[in-house]
């Protein structure tokens, strides 16, 4: 157990999060990590999609873990939007909020009445982030923004995998993720603007343009003239010279990073085969006859042999890792990449952890991913609603 304090970053801030899937909720957890108070609004019910719904057919005693990994120290509130007593609720809350994340599609906050227009008119000091795929105005506003179809369409899968072959998406939610902290980022940019200034302001955070930062190196290099190429042989990207890449070792796989094949070479006892190669000049244009002339060198060893035998001559390397292997490695385990919360229906969980460390608190779990509504009553409370009246919201379903 940790002895820093929680961080308090944010006490203070209120957040209203109006989120669904991956996106929205990952990236006000980051805020609700440092702090900040988070409100999640959720139809009564059903509650939000992503409880219903897990990768890997994932649930602890019933519970997704797709709901439980992006909704720590987040508190629930139900609440019917299309009841006009729902709707009174929520602007009560607009009145109170720092805050307004939601991602929902176009259109559908406009409909509320809960567009920034008129949510402005309620709270002028509030924060209103839009996120969404391709953005409000974009002429795919009413497509799907999803990962894997923002990987395809900016480009990104097209970069992944060996020519001839059908290209590879990311094994993870790279976009989602990614947006997800551009999300806070821009969140924490506005708060400091509103600190210096009094105003509020509206950020626009895409899932299109969070797929073209990822691609910032790439990018790059194509629109100034790089010749970008998917190699024929498992190379790691289309823009290294040779080494780089993945090599199959006697018993699996390791990763070689950004070394000088000379280095390589005399590692290897300055074989004959390579000697054609050790000008750095001709390393990316030739790439594909390094990759193949080594790894028929690298299929003699294992992968443990081969990171003993290049780390101590400063040749970039590692081993390709399943996920049980990484997790096992001590390098790994001193991270500490993982934190354990007790959720009243999952029992104990295991979740990836805040990603950013601060020497004046940790970013621990204050509350459990939340039962549906379970903050519901107190958050009313908060508002003025007596006993009374949040006994006829229920009754009625408007909460």
């Amino acid at each position: 157990m940790s002895s820093k304090k929680p961080l308090d970053i944010l006490s203070g801030v209120r957040i209203l999060s109006f989120t669904q899937f991956l996106l929205g909720p990952a990236g006000v957890q980051y805020l609700a990590d440092l702090g900040a108070d988070v409100i999640k609004v959720e139809p009564p019910g059903r509650g939000a999609w992503e409880r219903g719904w897990s990768g890997a057919k994932a649930f602890v005693n019933g519970i997704s873990v797709f709901y439980l990994l992006a909704h720590r120290n987040v508190r629930s509130l139900t609440l019917n939007l299309k009841d006009p007593e729902g709707l009174e609720i929520a602007k009560r809350l607009v009145a109170t909020a720092d805050v307004l994340v939601q991602n929902f599609r176009p259109g559908v906050m406009r409909r509320l009445g809960l567009d920034y227009e008129r949510v402005r008119q309620l709270n002028p000091r509030i924060i209103y982030v839009s996120a969404s795929g391709y953005g409000e105005e974009s002429p795919y506003a009413e497509l799907p923004g999803q990962d894997l179809l923002l990987q395809a369409l900016s480009g990104l899968v097209s970069l992944t995998g060996r020519a001839g072959e059908i290209p590879s998406p990311a094994g993870a939610a790279v976009v989602d993720q990614h947006a997800a902290a551009l999300l806070a980022m821009g969140v924490l940019a506005a708060l400091f603007h509103r600190e210096r200034t009094g105003q509020g302001q509206k950020v626009e955070v895409t899932m299109l343009q969070a797929a073209f930062d990822l691609q910032t190196e790439p990018l790059s290099y194509y629109v100034n003239g790089g010749r970008l190429e998917r190699p024929w042989t498992p190379l790691g990207s289309t823009f290294h010279e040779a080494p780089y890449g993945i090599y199959a070792t006697k018993d699996g796989y390791i990763a070689i990073s950004l070394s000088p094949v000379r280095d390589i070479w005399e590692a290897l006892g300055k074989p004959p085969e390579l000697s054609d190669y050790l000008d750095p000049a001709v390393a990316f244009d030739r790439r594909e006859e390094v990759y193949r002339l080594l790894s028929g060198f690298l299929r003699q060893r294992t992968t443990a042999e081969w990171v003993e035998l290049f780390r101590p001559r400063g040749i970039w390397c590692a081993p390709v890792y399943s996920y049980a292997e990484a997790l096992s490695d001590p390098a790994v385990r001193a991270s500490d990449p993982f934190i354990e919360v007790d959720h009243p229906e999952a029992g104990r969980v295991r979740l990836v952890r805040h990603p950013v460390r601060y020497s004046v608190g940790e970013a621990a779990i204050r509350r459990p991913p939340p039962v549906l509504g379970q903050d519901t009553d107190a958050i009313l409370r908060e508002l003025g609603y007596t006993e009374a009246e949040i006994r006829r919201l229920r009754d009625r379903g408007v909460v």
